[in-house]
């Protein structure tokens, strides 16, 4: 990155690190077989490209994903959709798996041993600041914002965070900020979050972002290295010894949040459990939804697959699709679909009748099936006539069904149905 001159947006001087490695444990079977960043969202994206797009779209050219859990679906899709990064343009896109680089009996150890363990590949590129970001959650971002707050306040760490009401706030980190928004401390998961100086009933909740001058962090990831009794964290370890040791500050998400005209509200969401998964899913069906998706000055880059047009057809009864999301190779016959998503390759036969469902990849759907407020993994076969989501007791027996009425449905659990 030497010959980026210094007039550049800072973006260009500073390469995205990617953590991607979480398995993401709360979303239960949905995440048997991948990583939760390589989880499908929105039709035809997986949640990691919204970290990645962002960082594309805010300038950077020097992107590196570390992976470790269940990363093979997640390595298929980096190399597939991302692989359009050119040394020759100064650019690079970096795949790095837990290899045992340190030492030959350890894996990632934490968030902070994950950047460690690939401080040298880092350095290589010579990148003048750093952005560490989590690879699973949804959101519309401009780093480059965060990158001038960074250097304007001379800061040792920002850290990007949301506002969130006290009560919700026990599941993040959370900081105490003075009238500067400078971090007087950093708590992870507190049971008591203090509030903010200008909204008492509002806490400043860690969105795992956080942006470091190169020569900072590796200087601190090699102490805590060091560090006996360090859980290699950055929430846990690195950003708290910067509040008492360094200058910590704290960005508010609300500068640099990119919204089109339709969008009201500084959108992010964590799409950890089932049901804020299916939640997040179906709000996009709304004609006037809190992410949009459409937005042409800030494309959501994903693997571009080559499939044929969705196709509508009237079978022996007469398709009904309304609110709904239909991606490529998707084919309807005679079915009635409402505020559903169906990603690509889907099948949906006659007599269907589908209500707020999220249908991944390659699901068959067959004749008179009917299914409410369902999750349907990838590959999926729903057997004629199944209804999941009408009677809870038939759906909690057979299914993965939430609190809420929401229903995972997995090959094994139809294959158990059916046997």
């Amino acid at each position: 990155m030497s010959q980026i001159p210094a007039s550049a947006p800072l973006a260009r001087r500073t390469m995205a690190y990617v953590l991607a490695g979480g398995r993401g444990s709360r979303l239960l079977e949905l995440t048997d077989k991948r990583v939760k960043p390589a989880v499908y969202f929105g039709a035809k994206s997986r949640i990691i490209d919204f970290a990645l797009s962002n960082a594309l779209n805010s300038g950077i050219r020097h992107i590196a994903v570390a992976t470790q859990y269940k990363a093979h679906s997640l390595i298929r899709h980096l190399q597939a959709g991302w692989n359009f990064f050119r040394h020759e343009r100064n650019e690079s896109f970096d795949i790095l798996p837990a290899s045992q680089r340190v030492s030959e009996t350890m894996w990632y150890e934490g968030t902070a041993d994950a950047v460690y363990q690939n401080i040298d590949i880092i350095e290589s590129y010579h990148p003048e600041f750093i952005v560490i970001l989590a690879g699973d959650h949804i959101y519309k971002m401009d780093y480059e914002v965060m990158l001038q707050h960074h250097v304007s306040q001379g800061a040792d760490v920002t850290v990007g965070c949301i506002e969130v009401p006290r009560a919700e706030a026990s599941a993040f980190g959370v900081m105490a900020v003075d009238e500067q928004d400078r971090i007087v401390s950093f708590l992870e998961k507190p049971a008591d979050p203090p509030g903010m100086p200008d909204n008492p009933e509002m806490a400043l909740a860690s969105m795992g972002i956080y942006v470091f001058s190169t020569r900072v962090l590796a200087d601190q990831l090699r102490r805590d290295a060091s560090a006996e009794g360090s859980s290699r964290d950055f929430g846990k370890d690195i950003i708290p010894y910067l509040v008492t040791h360094g200058k910590a500050i704290a960005h508010r998400f609300t500068t640099s949040c990119v919204r089109s005209s339709g969008e009201a509200e500084a959108y992010w969401r964590d799409v950890g459990t089932l049901d804020a998964y299916w939640a997040a899913n179906i709000d996009l069906t709304q004609a006037q939804s809190g992410l949009d998706l459409y937005d042409d000055e800030w494309p959501i880059w994903t693997n571009a697959e080559i499939t044929p047009p969705a196709k509508v057809t009237h079978d022996d009864q007469r398709a009904e699709v309304t609110d709904t999301l239909l991606s490529g190779g998707c084919i309807v016959s005679g079915a009635v679909l409402r505020h559903s998503i169906l990603f690509t390759r889907t099948r949906v036969c006659s007599g269907a009748h589908l209500e707020q469902a999220v249908v991944l990849p390659g699901v068959e759907i067959g004749r008179s099936a009917r299914l409410t407020k369902v999750i349907v993994d990838r590959g999926v076969w729903i057997p004629e006539g199944l209804v999941v989501g009408e009677d809870p007791d038939f759906d909690a027996r057979r299914f993965r069904r939430t609190d809420s009425g929401i229903c995972l449905i997995t090959q094994p659990m139809v294959d158990r149905v059916e046997a």
